[in-house]
């Protein structure tokens, strides 16, 4: 079942970047920078692999290019959004969109402790890439800095995520679909994101949260 839907996907998502190229990899990472977390470590890797295998007519810096533009177009849609609607509205109604008030203050809180590097940092983490938009719009950081950084985390995350697609390529069975390899590759991807989650995301917001426990890591 789970192998059946693994490669229904993939064929699905090989197919449209076949026949339209570029604009899906931009729709998808603007997905995974506004309301619908998306994971682009779905995204980038595979049409990376496809890419330098030759299977589809896209280059490297293409891809790389492309996810970075979608990652800025979903980042500027958050930020103008809480901007324009400031913090109220986006409390009252963000949990229609799957943006949670706790949500909000842990990214709010990322972003006071971290300041406009923050953006940049963002990108390469899992949970804040998504939302820290929202206190960058609500506290009215400068537009042009917020897209610098944002940009220039982007290119990087899209980079690394591309040279992982190239690796993957090179692992035949995974190729081939062998569950127990998607899995390997699977559970090693999700403790890598989780370790970066914890000692850049989850320390920060506990300690914020409760400054005894702060004093007792240092």
């Amino acid at each position: 079942m789970v192998k059946s839907v693994i490669h229904s996907l993939i064929a699905w998502y090989q197919g449209a970047l076949a026949a339209h190229g570029y604009p899906v990899i931009v729709l998808l990472m603007a997905i995974e920078s506004s309301i619908v977390p998306v994971p682009s470590e779905a995204v980038i890797p595979f049409a990376a692999h496809l890419a330098h295998s030759g299977q589809i007519p896209l280059g490297l810096a293409g891809i790389i290019i492309a996810g970075t533009l979608g990652s800025w177009l979903g980042a500027t849609l958050m930020y103008w959004t809480a901007r324009l609607a400031g913090r109220p509205l986006v409390i009252r109604y963000g949990r229609y969109f799957l943006i949670s008030m706790a949500k909000v203050e842990g990214a709010e809180r990322w972003a006071s402790h971290y300041g406009a590097m923050g953006i940049f940092i963002s990108r390469l983490l899992p949970v804040v890439r998504h939302l820290i938009g929202i206190p960058a719009g609500i506290v009215r950081m400068n537009y042009k800095l917020f897209s610098l950084f944002t940009v220039l985390g982007s290119a990087l995350w899209c980079s690394v995520l591309c040279c992982v697609g190239i690796k993957m390529g090179q692992d035949e069975k995974l190729m081939q679909g062998q569950l127990g390899r998607i899995s390997l590759w699977l559970g090693a991807a999700m403790l890598a994101l989780a370790s970066l989650y914890y000692f850049f995301v989850h320390r920060q917001m506990r300690a914020q949260r409760d400054p005894t426990a702060a004093r007792h890591s240092k």
